[in-house]
């Protein structure tokens, strides 16, 4: 067992090799089989490389009811805590797979103030450029479309943003490739539209997210689906988001018209249902997360999750106060900071907690591609 993205050079971190050892002691009881993926899936194996250990994290959604089930969990002295260490394996598989990988450590602990930095100095720029420019374009009120390029030119806001984009692109790409090579599925996998569906239907009402159908333990043993909800507040509210962006790309690039556009339109409906997606639900995950049982909690990576979680949060507020107050001096300076949050969100996607859906997505392709195989369940 070697740490993955080194050649099988380096020794095994601590984190691996108690995640083989809770692997051995768990396939040995088989117990909780039907909380969720992991077990089912640890079954088909009787040794555990770092590859198969990272998978088996990344499949993990930190529901917790084998935590509570298990017989041997502290303070037995088997000391078996599946949920915390998976939960920090999946934090060291970011890191593993990160590329550059000079990355690596930037938002493991302070996740906060590096995004809340590099938003900070974007929308400093921009606002500095805009002075620059036209310092009376700053404190005036625009309306019409086109409004927002009195600020920054179109070409020079896409050239910008557009480069940090494909950069996040890049980066998570080439992670994903890594992850995908370390666990040792085979490329032909993922041209095989069976499991790549079921992990989409899986993924989309996070399946495995429900402790075997009772719930989510989050504060304690009492199952709940307030977790699960927050996930989906967040996920679809994302999506809404991503909608509305491509929506108005394509107005802009095909149809010749200029943001902002009237309310009734349907990039601000589906940026506003999206934006209050992606404030009810991190505001959930936050709260959470705060309340998370400490016993299964890894305080390590919390920097990195909540970073994650507050820059969503800060770009729909930004971007619902601007929607609001876009007709009104305040424009210049709403917008400059909720482009520096969106900048900042893009930056830091393939470094802190985003990219848990996608490894979390190939690990339920990989799963659906094994239940095929040896069980022939769907």
């Amino acid at each position: 067992m070697t740490t993955a993205g080194t050649g099988g050079t380096a020794l095994p971190t601590a984190t691996l090799r108690e995640a083989e050892r809770l692997m051995t002691v768990c396939n040995s009881c088989r117990y909780c089989e039907g909380v969720c993926a992991v077990f089912p899936a640890m079954e088909l194996r009787r040794s555990f490389a770092a590859g198969d250990l990272h998978y088996l994290a990344n499949l993990c959604h930190g529901c917790s009811a084998c935590f509570h089930d298990c017989q041997f969990s502290p303070p037995h002295e088997f000391d078996v805590n599946v949920p915390r260490t998976l939960a920090r394996l999946r934090a060291e598989s970011y890191a593993a797979y990160v590329w550059p990988r000079a990355f690596a450590g930037v938002f493991a602990r302070n996740g906060v103030v590096v995004a809340l930095a590099a938003a900070g100095g974007v929308a400093a720029f921009i606002l500095g450029f805009a002075a620059l420019v036209d310092p009376a374009a700053l404190f005036a009120a625009h309306h019409g479309p086109g409004a927002f390029y009195r600020l920054m030119p179109h070409n020079a806001m896409a050239l910008l943003f557009g480069g940090v984009f494909l950069y996040a692109l890049l980066a998570l790409a080439l992670g994903l490739r890594a992850f995908w090579l370390d666990i040792g599925e085979p490329a032909c996998t993922l041209a095989d539209p069976l499991p790549l569906w079921q992990a989409v239907k899986d993924a989309g009402r996070l399946r495995y997210l429900d402790g075997g159908g009772a719930g989510c333990m989050n504060e304690d043993e009492r199952p709940t689906d307030n977790r699960r909800l927050f996930h989906h507040l967040t996920f679809y509210g994302f999506l809404l988001c991503v909608a509305a962006t491509s929506v108005a790309t394509l107005y802009h690039y095909l149809l010749g018209r200029e943001a902002p556009y009237p309310w009734y339109d349907l990039p601000v409906l589906l940026g506003t249902l999206g934006g209050l997606g992606l404030l009810l639900g991190p505001a959930g995950l936050l709260l959470a997360k705060r309340r998370r049982e400490p016993a299964v909690r890894d305080e390590p990576s919390l920097g990195m999750d909540t970073a994650f979680i507050a820059m969503l949060f800060l770009t729909s507020l930004t971007g619902l106060l601007l929607l609001m107050f876009r007709a009104t001096p305040a424009m210049g300076m709403l917008l400059a900071v909720h482009l520096g949050v969106v900048f900042a969100l893009f930056l830091t996607m393939p470094y802190g907690k985003f990219v848990h859906g996608l490894y979390r997505f190939l690990a339920l392709v990989r799963y659906a591609r094994e239940r095929r195989t040896h069980f022939g369940a769907p």
